[in-house]
């Protein structure tokens, strides 16, 4: 049932240049996608408590990527981290540069 969800969680991340795995209550997925927001970037965003197999969607990814919290941000098909991985990047100058081999 896994191999499942990871399929499914790898089939997203190549399907859309910026995903995140989200939770609607979650103040860090909120400031991740106002940050994506900001740069005017086109973001896809699953909302995980709001859906029946967030949970196992959730463990996939942490599966995936080591990672258990949320948000879980993809860009260009490359696991980035979470919301303060996202803030490292924008601060550091990468941000722009990952998001302009995501949207060629």
């Amino acid at each position: 049932m896994a191999a499942k969800y990871q399929t499914q969680v790898k089939e997203l991340v190549s399907a859309n240049p910026v995903m995140v795995f989200s939770k609607s209550w979650c103040p860090y997925c909120r400031q991740a996608k106002q940050t994506l927001d900001n740069e005017d970037v086109e973001h896809t965003d699953l909302e995980l408590d709001q859906i029946d197999v967030g949970d196992a969607i959730q463990s996939a990814i942490y599966e995936l990527t080591s990672q258990r919290t949320v948000p879980a941000i993809f860009i260009g098909g490359n696991f980035v981290g979470g919301n303060s991985d996202l803030q490292a990047l924008k601060r550091n100058g990468q941000l722009k540069a990952l998001l302009q081999q995501a949207f060629p």
